[in-house]
């Protein structure tokens, strides 16, 4: 049995540092920009980047998008979270 989006977007949490949560939720700016740290890819805006870019930098660095322009801003898909898993050497197994 595959695993769900909330034990996937856990698994990412686990392998970045973050902590698990109980309930479906969405990734937070500090969630994302942990997974950006961990797929080494460099936060340049000052202060806290938006998650619009965060999000795009993401899809980019694992190869769901071709470029950073192409990169979609919106939440992550179910496939699009398991490349994510991959990159950050996340087990999303239950």
């Amino acid at each position: 049995m595959s695993p769900t989006v909330h034990e996937v977007r856990n698994a990412i949490r686990a392998a970045t540092g973050r902590f698990e949560r109980e309930f479906e939720a969405s990734f937070t700016k500090e969630e994302l920009q942990a997974i950006c740290e961990a797929l080494t890819i460099s936060v340049d805006e000052a202060g806290r980047p938006s998650a619009t870019r965060m999000r795009q930098q993401i899809r980019a660095q694992v190869g769901i998008a071709e470029s950073l322009e192409t990169a979609d801003d919106s939440t992550f898909r179910k496939a699009e979270l398991q490349a994510i898993a991959d990159g950050v050497g996340a087990s999303s197994e239950p």
